[in-house]
């Protein structure tokens, strides 16, 4: 079972589109697929500066959120088997 994603908030202003994935990371572009780009690519550029599982702290209190980075080692998990975390980013996504 992966961990909960952040709510996914889209916005557009001056005919840019804006993803922001809670404190996780954004995307920007001139369409929502540009921005949903930008986002996925700033995640798993993310990831590398998230310390690896085994450098983990063992005390949970030291992290800011500790459910967000059990997000990003899932994810890095999943890009790491060759597999595209857009449905675990978006696929949870709610429209109105």
């Amino acid at each position: 079972m992966s961990p909960p994603t952040p709510p996914l908030r889209v916005s557009e202003t001056d005919g840019r589109v804006r993803l922001t994935l809670g404190a996780l990371a954004q995307g920007e572009g001139g369409s929502l697929q540009e921005a949903a780009d930008e986002l996925v690519r700033r995640v798993l550029r993310g990831r590398d500066r998230v310390p690896r599982e085994r450098d983990r702290p063992d005390q949970p209190e030291c992290c800011a959120d500790v459910a967000l980075l059990d997000l990003v080692y899932s994810l890095s998990e999943i890009a790491a088997r060759g597999e595209d975390i857009r449905d675990h980013l978006f696929g949870a996504a709610e429209t109105s």
